[in-house]
């Protein structure tokens, strides 16, 4: 079966199980939220479909975070199936290299055999001649060795002769004989060498054909490896590559410049490349952005050459430290809401919150609390009550976390928040811890009233950024004698050109000065009951209680109840803070609520 096929029959079935499971979850959800079964972030136990807390955003975001892991996961497979595609093509081309560098070495063997064959050929020829020229000089000495004997023998018979005319009669010829012979001079001189001839072979057309196998074929491109969980830092990143192939090298050159993402399409302007030469796979480069991206291209070289540049891989650091928003962080005795800023231009995949607990004399838990993944920059955590605990936060990409952010202290002792200043009255002044509100005397120009949508123009009141979570709060408001105020509770979409207490989406409190005594109202929907109050409440507390729908107040002082409004609140609610003429204002939270207050 082809690679490709294999490929897309995988990923199409992974994909196929993928989206049959994201509508398994979606079903499973739909029918969660008819059951109205849902547990809220807070871990409380609801009433109602709309009093679970985040009800609909936790199950959507279990959702989502199940669909980006199979979303991944058939990345991954996709990333390990190309994988194979270029193992499966480099083991090809190795194979059909092999394949020819076998065929070379086969003719090479078969010029040497060639070459072998005609040399032995010739020493063969060469050895006969040597043996034929011996054997005609040892045959020439044969011949002189038996004349030399004859005449040897023929001067001995004539020498033992005692006939002396005999004698005379043979003795000359014979010497006549052997000056003849004697004048024949034998050439004792070998008629050969006995050294064979070795003449050098013409091996040329074999060292070509060596050559051309010997030769070192220049790599082929490296394969950039994607990048790995917490490979990088804020400011370096750790790459690796691979080489599917026995190629030789010697060296790597890694290139990388930045991202921009905001430079315009039509700019000639391009990022500096950077360089970096090493000898192994992998290499780590510093002196980098936090948090952004990186892009990568790696080449190998030897003594041919240069190979092609791999294929360009996009890197990530780590972010930086994300910053939390201290005065946009609330608390309850179940829960705190803490919200921070990103601290980083390009995008983070998810954020982690760490939190640790601190014991009663200060010392901190050696054990640390993460919570994962989380989407955006809040966290609605669930906590104990009468605690208090140290929360950070961590950004976190590709590469890794960040550093924790700055730590922050949550006591869980009481409801604990600030005042949302983006509410507030132009005439209205706030302190700078955030708690105390001044009306001054002087009236400012309409030219210095920069208002809003969300600022309050006829009422000059405020919001507090009271943690959405039903349960039980309580807080309690410092006031004078001389000062005209309203507190209460008011959904956030109250009428800001409205007083609080005249319309249906505020409940309110309200203190009026007339010359002959303090009169209280107790507001909602500009109607009050006819009450009376003999001592006036310097300290005031408020006690909200979405489960029995109440809201109280009391003069803290006396732990006198002055009056409670039964409202099932649909919404969550804000403290709401109101003068009426010039004075001050002081809110006290994070406190325990008395016992009187939920009674």
């Amino acid at each position: 079966m082809d690679l490709y096929e294999i490929r897309g029959g995988r990923l199409g079935v992974i994909a196929e199980e993928a989206e049959h499971q994201e509508l398994s979850i979606e079903s499973t959800a739909m029918e969660t939220y008819s059951a109205g079964s849902s547990p809220s972030p807070t871990g409380a136990e609801d009433g109602s479909d709309e009093d679970d807390v985040f009800k609909e955003g936790e199950t959507e975001g279990e959702i989502i975070s199940i669909r980006d892991q199979l979303q991944e996961k058939v990345a991954e497979m996709e990333s390990f199936a190309g994988h194979l595609e270029e193992i499966f093509l480099t083991v090809e081309e190795n194979f059909g290299r092999q394949e020819q560098h076998l065929e070379h070495h086969n003719d090479v063997l078969q010029t040497l055999s060639q070459r072998h064959d005609e040399s032995a050929a010739g020493l063969q020829e060469e050895k006969k001649s040597k043996l034929e020229a011996l054997y005609s000089q040892l045959l020439a000495c044969g011949r002189a060795l038996d004349a030399s004997k004859e005449l040897i023998e023929t001067a001995q018979e004539i020498y033992r002769s005692q006939d002396k005319r005999l004698f005379l009669k043979t003795v000359m010829p014979t010497i006549k004989r052997i000056e003849e012979f004697a004048k024949d001079e034998v050439d004792f001189t070998l008629s050969t060498r006995l050294e064979f001839n070795t003449p050098l072979a013409d091996l040329s057309d074999v060292k070509t054909m060596m050559d051309s196998i010997n030769v070192v074929p220049a790599p082929s491109a490296p394969v950039i490896n994607p990048q790995m969980p917490n490979s990088a830092t804020q400011t370096s990143l750790h790459v690796c590559w691979s080489l599917f192939s026995d190629d030789t090298v010697e060296y790597y050159e890694l290139y990388y410049r930045p991202v921009l993402e905001d430079t315009p399409a039509d700019s000639t302007f391009t990022p500096l490349v950077s360089k970096a030469t090493v000898k192994e796979t992998h290499c780590t480069v510093a002196d980098l952005l936090p948090n952004a991206q990186y892009e990568l291209w790696v080449t190998a070289t030897n003594t041919t050459g240069i190979s092609p540049a791999s294929e360009k891989a996009l890197y990530m650091t780590v972010p930086s430290p994300p910053v939390i928003k201290q005065r946009e962080c609330s608390s309850c005795p179940e829960a705190a809401l803490i919200r921070w800023e990103s601290g980083n231009t390009n995008p983070v995949d998810s954020y982690t919150v760490e939190l640790r607990e601190m014991g009663a004399d200060g010392t901190e838990s050696s054990i640390t609390e993460s919570i994962v993944a989380v989407p955006t920059c809040q966290c609605l955590i669930q906590l104990q009550p009468g605690r208090r605990y140290l929360i950070s936060v961590r950004a976190v990409n590709v590469g890794g976390p960040s550093d924790r952010s700055e730590v922050i202290t949550v006591s869980t002792t009481g409801t604990f928040f600030y005042l949302l200043e983006d509410t507030a009255h132009p005439c209205l002044s706030i302190s700078e811890d955030g708690f105390t509100i001044f009306y001054g005397d002087e009236e400012l120009p309409i030219s210095a009233m920069a208002l809003d949508e969300n600022t309050f123009t006829r009422c000059v009141a405020i919001l507090g950024d009271l943690i959405p979570v039903r349960g039980r709060h309580y807080w309690e408001v410092e006031v004078d004698d001389g000062t005209e105020f309203r507190i209460g509770v008011a959904y956030e979409d109250t009428e800001r050109n409205s007083y609080l207490g005249a319309n249906s989406t505020s409940w309110c409190m309200r203190h009026i000065l007339s010359p002959s005594r303090h009169k209280y109202e107790f507001l909602h929907n500009g109607w009050s009951p006819d009450l009376r109050i003999t001592v006036n409440p310097v300290r005031i507390g408020v006690a909200l209680d979405y489960e029995r729908g109440t809201l109280s107040f009391f003069n803290v002082n006396l732990e006198q109840h002055l009056h409670t409004f039964h409202c099932h609140f649909r919404n969550y609610v804000h403290p709401c803070f109101s003068l009426d003429n010039p004075g001050a204002l002081t809110l006290h939270n994070g406190i325990e609520a008395p016992e009187y207050a939920f009674i």
